[in-house]
């Protein structure tokens, strides 16, 4: 592996550190179980992550390591601002911050894939591009359930 690659998936491998970092902090901050379960789900999802990177790095690059999905955009967090989370924050506000950062995510990866030409490190960017956007589905989902809930008249 050259060494500009080697540089970027090291990167990448921060990245995911950071975010595991970040759902675990949110985490300690909230009360609600069901959220401080999602967050741990997703703090798992960024584990899996750094272990897919690690084994990239060490060549043991495989083609069914990730999965591409379709995903939905809804585009929420692109339209509601990102708001700040405390240990009084609602479900839905620490469903629009991960909503947001999932986003970041999924554009740096995008840009950093588009600086390649096609080979195997732009394919592995696409990838775990689509893997932060599926995770960005996620929450997104989780924000609007709990946001705006059904109710019995439909």
């Amino acid at each position: 592996m050259d060494k500009r690659v080697s540089d970027i998936i090291e990167i990448a491998i921060k990245r995911e550190e950071d975010a595991y970092d970040f759902y675990m902090e949110i985490h300690s901050k909230v009360a609600d179980p069901g959220v401080k379960e999602t967050l741990e789900f997703i703090a798992g999802e960024e584990k899996k992550h750094k272990a897919f990177l690690v084994s990239y790095r060490d060549g043991n690059f495989g083609e069914k390591a990730l999965r591409m999905s379709d995903v939905v955009d809804n585009k929420i967090a692109e339209y509601l601002e990102e708001p700040e989370v405390d240990e009084n924050s609602k479900p839905e506000d620490v469903y629009l911050v991960a909503s947001h950062r999932e986003l970041r995510s999924h554009r740096f990866y995008t840009e950093l894939a588009n600086q390649h030409a096609e080979g195997d490190p732009r394919e592995m960017l696409l990838k775990m591009a689509n893997e932060e956007l599926k995770h960005k589905e996620k929450m997104e989902y989780l924000y609007a359930n709990t946001a705006f809930p059904q109710t019995s008249g439909g």
